[in-house]
């Protein structure tokens, strides 16, 4: 009997499609996780001190990276910037109504409202960079921290401003303002600052937009095995 070759080239195209579209959606998935400026916060704890890790994953628009300006909400009175040798990182502050005392006994005058990083070489816009600030947390657990972000490039900026309500949707922000939400006091003491080595946790909205990545790779590599199993069972059955 002669056997039907239109059959095994017809699932040897459609296997193609398969991977090709599952490619396709892997990318869409990675590309969402990463499409914007966010925040991983070492420790949420109220009152602890915490390492932020701002993440830059492109320029803006094709364009490459020459400054990002970090702003502090109020609850924040300072940060010390983490060294990056691809940056150099200055500090803005401005004058309190009245002096602050800390819980050390000593006062402050002024606070750091904003965290200026200036590339030493533009960064280009098919690279990331992490930014690290060390900044001591406020009290009060179940408030969102808020910083946005001012990105500046060799042609045009993005102003990552726009707040993320609680439980809105944060790639349904456009721009959207990296922020962190405190969790409940720690029992343990806040006084050390964190080890340098200290591995950053996802804060609620990093973990949000990382979700979608996650989707699409699932999906990505079921995808791919169900086409390598359909290529299988075509090669199989052209040798028999």
């Amino acid at each position: 009997m002669k056997k039907n070759s239109f059959a095994p080239k017809k699932l040897v195209a459609k296997t193609t499609l398969i991977a090709v579209g599952t490619l396709g959606l892997m990318g869409l998935g990675i590309s969402a996780a990463a499409a914007h400026v966010t925040v991983s916060a070492s420790s949420t704890a109220a009152n602890s001190y915490t390492l932020l890790t701002f993440s830059v994953p492109h320029g803006c628009d094709g364009s490459a990276t020459t400054k990002v300006a970090i702003s502090l909400p109020e609850g924040i009175d300072d940060a010390t910037p983490t060294v990056n040798p691809n940056w150099t990182a200055s500090k803005v502050t401005e004058k309190l109504a009245q002096p602050k005392t800390l819980e050390n006994g000593s006062k402050v005058s002024e606070r750091t409202t904003q965290v200026v990083y200036t590339a030493k070489t533009p960064l280009d816009p098919e690279l990331r960079d992490a930014l690290v600030l060390s900044v001591k947390l406020p009290e009060k657990a179940g408030s969102q921290l808020n910083f946005p972000v001012l990105q500046s490039c060799v042609k045009g900026q993005t102003n990552w401003s726009n707040l993320v309500k609680p439980g809105q949707d944060h790639d349904a922000v456009e721009d959207p303002a990296p922020f962190v939400t405190l969790t409940a006091a720690d029992t343990e003491d806040h006084a050390a600052q964190p080890s340098a080595a200290a591995q950053p946790a996802n804060s609620d909205n990093n973990a949000g937009s990382q979700a979608p990545g996650w989707i699409g790779l699932a999906a990505g590599l079921l995808g791919l095995l169900m086409g390598a199993f359909a290529l299988f069972r075509t090669r199989k059955s052209n040798t028999q």
